[in-house]
């Protein structure tokens, strides 16, 4: 697939000179971090130093004052309490953050997840008949409820109250619970509104340790389930973010649960210092997998175990509903790719949109995003579920498909998300015409260069400017993620000697430019250049600076990005 570099804009080169001198580091990286809006030596600070006290008040939360005082009131009066996740990441490390603290402090307790299959997403009727049957009286719903206004006036008129902690775009008229946390309600004047559904319920659990003077301390334990949703749910690694992430991984990496890990031990991840990436590609597809294969109460209690034995029986059971998932994954994905190629509508269109009776509903966002890959365009991947059409949407950097598929809501049973991901229902008599209109709406408003993918550079750089010091500070940047993503670079007429193809698909090159130091540099699934790089003329190379630790040896290296040739 041909991509489009684009280079971001330099900052003015008086602020660039006034930063690296105020904070001795080189041009380069005063550039990236001025990118990134550190501005000063105060900024700088705070950036390279994330501490627990850069959070914001919990309590400039809408409702959060009432959130707490109720919570209070259910663990005063022994109330039995709920607490109601979703079913993937995001949801279940919710789930987990919050039954982990309250039952230091309270034992009537019980959580609850749906079933993707037989209750959808969100909160469902089948969960309020069996909270009103445990003698439940106030649940806490994590990562869901903002859209599901129904059922919490069905809770209410049996007797239960509601806290609703979700982060996704509400309705114009919330549920009727007793709070709402979402940094996303219009008023609420919440500073920060990226937060993962896990984020707003540690924020719940913050504000309820302030108002009962109970040591900060308290919450650090919990923190790798926060990065670990953070990174799943694919939030922006800033701000609150990404302070909460990085004592996150902090605690992931020095002192994980027993759940996590087992789950980095059934991964292959051990020895390893982790990263967003490990979670991203490593944690979160297991994670994820038991609620897309079987029930996501698997993935719950392993990451409530107390031991490492226990949590390692569920987190191989885990593993293996992941290598299910995978095995669905590539079957699926294959028979989407053929619908699309064999008909020519599709092949030319500026939407995917696909359906088949049998396609296993776990996965099908998962093939969404697979099919642009290929195809990169905004993509709604269907399949049948409990008499109607069950979807999920992604998207394309830069294109909102909620508000997309908001345009086609008089088809739709139901739709909730996010700017790149969304889910929906609709009746099967409706496919054709929904189909239609979504691929109006956004061909009406999708740029044609959202339709070429893209590589985000920072940087045009000189290899004379990279060093361990230069590669030292880069990766003090950390943790790295969505809008702080690990600085991307290019370098111009570079040559190399040698090329090499590895395992008949990467690409191993030397390269250098005139009187410059060699570098290594691996491109994965490359192999493809091959041929071009080997009649040894000058490219455009586009690549990340990373180290490489072969047998205790350490030593920078480029892991490529692409390749462009001059003409």
């Amino acid at each position: 697939m041909e991509y489009r570099w684009n280079l971001k804009p330099l900052p003015p080169e008086a602020a660039i000179t006034e930063l690296a001198a105020s904070i001795n580091v080189s041009q380069p990286v005063a550039t990236l971090l001025l990118q990134r809006g550190i501005h000063s030596f105060e900024e700088a600070k705070r950036f390279f130093r994330p501490s627990f006290d850069q959070l914001h008040d919990p309590f400039l939360m809408k409702d959060m004052d009432k959130a707490v005082s109720r919570l209070e009131e259910a663990i005063g009066q022994n109330e039995k309490i709920m607490i109601y996740g979703d079913y993937d990441v995001d949801g279940t490390t919710s789930v987990a953050i919050f039954y982990s603290f309250l039952q230091t402090i309270h034992s009537n307790l019980l959580f609850y997840v749906p079933d993707r299959y037989t209750e959808g997403y969100g909160i469902s009727s089948q969960g309020m008949d069996f909270a009103y049957e445990q003698g439940v009286k106030l649940i806490v719903s994590l990562d869901c409820g903002i859209k599901s206004a129904d059922q919490v006036r069905y809770a209410k008129e049996k007797g239960i109250d509601f806290i609703i902690c979700d982060h996704h775009r509400p309705d114009e008229h919330v549920p009727e619970a007793v709070a709402v946390l979402d940094p996303k309600q219009p008023d609420c004047p919440y500073p920060y509104k990226e937060l993962s559904g896990c984020g707003v319920g540690f924020k719940l659990l913050q504000g309820f340790c302030i108002k009962n003077e109970l040591s900060p301390e308290r919450l650090y334990p919990l923190m790798d389930l926060l990065a670990v949703s953070i990174a799943a749910d694919m939030v922006p690694v800033t701000g609150e973010n990404r302070v909460m992430a990085a004592f996150g991984l902090r605690q992931l990496n020095l002192l994980p649960r027993p759940g996590l890990k087992a789950l980095v031990k059934v991964a292959s991840l051990e020895g390893r210092e982790l990263e967003i990436s490990n979670i991203v590609f490593g944690l979160g597809p297991r994670i994820n997998a038991a609620g897309r294969i079987a029930h996501a109460n698997a993935a719950i209690k392993m990451l409530l175990a107390h031991s490492e034995e226990e949590a390692l029986d569920y987190a191989n059971q885990i593993n293996l509903n992941n290598r299910d998932r995978q095995g669905f994954d590539s079957n699926i994905t294959r028979e989407a790719l053929a619908m699309i190629e064999e008909d020519e509508v599709l092949r030319v269109a500026k939407t995917t949109v696909l359906f088949k009776e049998d396609w296993h509903k776990g996965v099908i966002g998962i093939v969404a995003s697979r099919c642009i890959e290929k195809y990169h365009r905004p993509t709604i991947i269907l399949t049948h579920s409990q008499g109607k059409l069950s979807g999920s949407a992604r998207s394309v950097i830069g294109f909102d498909v909620y508000e997309a598929i908001a345009e086609c809501a008089e088809y739709l049973e139901q739709f909730g998300g996010h700017t790149h991901a969304a889910g929906l229902t609709l009746r099967r008599e409706n496919f054709p015409a929904f189909r239609e209109k979504f691929e109006s709406v956004v061909a009406s408003r999708i740029k044609a260069d959202q339709l070429i993918p893209q590589i985000e550079v920072d940087l045009a750089l000189s290899f004379r400017e990279i060093s361990g010091r230069f590669y030292s500070v880069v990766n003090q940047m950390a943790p790295f993620g969505p809008q702080n993503m690990r600085p991307v670079f290019m370098s111009e007429q570079v040559y190399t000697d040698y090329p090499r193809i590895i395992k008949e698909q990467h690409l191993k090159l030397q390269v250098y430019q005139q009187g410059t130091h060699v570098f290594e540099a691996i491109g994965f699934g490359m192999a493809h250049y091959f041929e071009k790089v080997a009649l040894g003329g000058p490219f455009r190379l586009c690549y990340q600076v990373m180290e490489n630790n072969y047998r205790d040896q350490k030593s920078l290296q480029l892991l490529i990005k692409d390749i462009k040739f001059y003409d």
